[in-house]
């Protein structure tokens, strides 16, 4: 069987010229290969997304949030498309009344919720920036966003007022009027007013655009819908300002795809809406279930009721970032463990014969009907018992997690790739396609893409194998960093997005993300270490859930601080007498020997070089987290901030191996 092919080729390779490095030839999906998608007709805005959707099925439920019955939670509750209209005229009104018009910058503040897709669409119908406010991305990270961004006007949850008040006098030169999702105290209102500003509840907002009438802007492909700050791994976060054609150009080149795949949403999907919509990746599902006239239901907020709120709202498509399905697959699997030797040896057979079967080109539902009514559907019944498509973005899911979803799941798992920059969705794996397991799919049908060479990492765009920096064009991309055009210019170059990222182009045309372009040291001998590379490597011991590797050019080797896996270190330490608690566990050297033998058992069978060898490891018990600021929202390591925070043990790593080498 011929392999198939996803890429079109539309411009040829460039050779390196003038100091810029090769760039291999520019390539779009297959299903485009006949041009993009043409605009929507009748789509300038995001405005005019939800507008038109309620024109066309307007007593659609829109949004739905469980309500509570004597202290229990019990059903979802909708409001129609038609309802939720009114409310955003409503609140866009009281905007106008407070001054606030086109090019003003509001600030939402707050987990995903009904309020805050009003706030937004409120945004959207009067032309002001949407800036989203979320406090993982660091201490100190609210208060510079709102003075950065020029914020005049905040929504925040009502929890997250008093977050907002601490921002205080420092953010009182931007900010005008505050307007809470629920109640506000009077000490809360006695405090606002001392420094001459003003603060609503909910329902006072909205008794404040009662009766009002203000006409709504003309608005333009090209104005500012959003301004997302993204939290680099170091340095302030930056601004990215994301315009109406940004999304309205993404949401045409999605719906390409899933029509092209066969999975085309329709208005009775379902959508369960817990990732932060501060984030672009929900924030442009979102959009793409209200251009559909579709379901999205409110988790909430608690991630243990996760799986108790999928079971009640039944979505049909769920979106995940890794850790969530990292942790989907631990639950089952430990599960599977505890479930007895007969139901475990049922499963494993159940698994490896419709595993096999889809390896050899069966689609999944046709892989083994028998199996999926047995076996899987209870995993089916977990997520709802109507999930079609799971997809996953923000960060690497591991393939073996993947692999196990595609199997037991009776859903598509699909993973994806894209930056705020880009609009969130620039590469998507394809549905039963297993060879793309690991990668993150072909482009899709709405950007051009390349790899460009970088040669200091030895990464070359015109090899047999592409190697190289992932870079995108198309109207998808970011207008630029606010108030930063010099980083903008460092990241745009002819049109061209780069990433950062470096990818790696496979038979089939899609892409793996090998490495990251700025991650790499040199040892003191002079060998150059792609870290990232090596972190994708080692973290495929089952033992560990991550790792974080460090290096520099006074020291020949390597170092690790890991986050062991509890299940597998507490196992390994029953069947070899180690007594104790995790903690303790963590600290006792057979517990370190032990993982560090499983870390060079996997760097020999990947023949890793002798320097790219790890030669000493710290073991973690608590999972590197947002609040001691050691991974960004998108669980990416910041490398400046873990090297600060593990210092002393760094220092006495290098110390023990040295000394024991003296």
């Amino acid at each position: 069987m011929a392999q198939k092919n996803y890429l079109v080729e539309v411009e040829k390779a460039k050779e390196a010229k003038d100091g810029r490095p090769s760039m291999g030839p520019v390539y779009r999906s297959l299903f485009a290969k006949d041009g993009f998608p043409a605009p929507i007709q009748g789509m300038d805005s995001c405005w005019d997304v939800f507008r038109v959707s309620v024109e066309r099925c307007p007593n659609n439920p829109m949004l739905g949030r469980r309500e509570s019955v004597n202290g229990k939670p019990g059903k979802y509750v909708w409001q129609t498309y038609k309802e939720v209209y009114d409310l955003v005229i409503k609140v866009g009104n009281a905007m106008r009344s407070c001054g606030l018009g086109e090019g003003a910058k509001c600030g939402i503040y707050g987990a995903n919720c009904a309020e805050w897709i009003i706030s937004m669409e409120a945004c959207n119908a009067h032309g002001l920036y949407c800036v989203p406010l979320y406090d993982s991305l660091g201490a100190g990270a609210v208060e510079f966003v709102i003075n950065h961004a020029e914020v005049s006007i905040a929504f925040a949850e009502e929890k997250k007022v008093p977050e907002l008040l601490k921002t205080f006098p420092s953010t009182t030169q931007y900010l005008k009027t505050l307007v809470s999702f629920g109640k506000v105290t009077p000490e809360q209102r006695e405090e606002v007013e001392k420094f001459g500003l003003v603060i609503y509840s909910w329902d006072e907002f909205l008794q404040l655009g009662e009766g009002k009438q203000f006409d709504l802007p003309v608005k333009k492909k090209s104005d500012i819908c959003t301004i997302m700050y993204t939290s680099g791994t170091t340095g302030d976060p930056k601004g990215v300002m994301i315009s109406n054609d940004s999304i309205i150009a993404l949401l045409a080149g999605v719906k390409r795809l899933l029509e092209s795949v066969n999975e085309k949403l329709t208005d009775k999907d379902v959508y369960l809406s817990y990732l932060p919509l501060a984030h672009i990746f929900d924030r442009v599902i979102e959009e793409l279930f209200i251009l559909t006239g579709a379901s999205i239901g409110f988790w909430r907020g608690d991630v243990k009721l996760l799986v108790e709120d999928l079971g009640e709202l039944k979505p049909t498509i769920f979106c995940a970032v890794p850790r969530v399905l990292d942790r989907i697959y631990s639950g089952l699997n430990q599960k599977i463990s505890s479930g007895g030797l007969l139901k475990k040896t049922v499963f494993n057979l159940a698994y490896f014969f419709k595993h096999h079967n889809m390896q050899n080109g069966s689609k999944h539902e046709q892989a083994s009907p028998i199996c999926d009514k047995l076996v899987f559907s209870q995993v089916k019944q977990g997520l709802g018992g109507r999930v079609r498509l799971i997809l996953s973005g923000a960060a690497p899911l591991s393939a073996h997690v993947e692999a196990f979803l595609r199997v037991v799941s009776c859903a598509h798992v699909l993973q994806g790739y894209g930056l705020t920059e880009t609009c969130a969705g620039t590469f998507v794996s394809l549905p039963n396609e297993m060879p793309m397991l690991g990668t993150v799919g072909p482009p899709v049908p709405n950007v051009d893409v390349c790899l460009e060479s970088v040669p200091e990492m030895g990464y070359d765009a015109l090899s047999n194998t592409p190697r190289g920096e992932v870079c995108v064009r198309g109207r998808t991309l970011f207008s630029g960093y606010y108030k930063r055009e010099d980083l903008t210019k460092e990241v745009m170059v002819d049109g061209w997005f780069h990433t950062g990222d470096v990818g790696e182009w496979q038979q089939d045309g899609s892409l793996k993300i090998i490495d990251r372009k700025k991650n790499i040291f040199k040892l003191s001998q002079g060998e150059y270490v792609a870290v990232e590379n090596l972190e994708n490597i080692y973290v495929n011991v089952s033992a560990i859930d991550s790792i974080w590797i460090y290096g520099n050019s006074f020291e020949s080797f390597l170092v690790s601080v890991v986050n062991p896996n509890k299940q597998a270190l507490e196992r390994w330490a029953v069947e070899n007498s180690v007594t104790g608690d995790f903690n303790s566990i963590c600290e006792n050297p057979r517990a370190k020997e032990y993982i560090l033998g499983e870390l060079t058992k996997v760097a020999k069978e990947k023949k890793l070089k002798g320097f790219e060898i790890i030669k000493a490891v710290h073991l973690e018990p608590e999972p590197f987290d947002i609040e001691r600021d050691l991974i960004t929202p998108t669980y990416k390591i910041k490398r400046p901030q873990m090297l600060k925070y593990y210092k002393n043990v760094i220092d006495n790593m290098y110390k023990s191996v040295n000394n024991s080498r003296a």
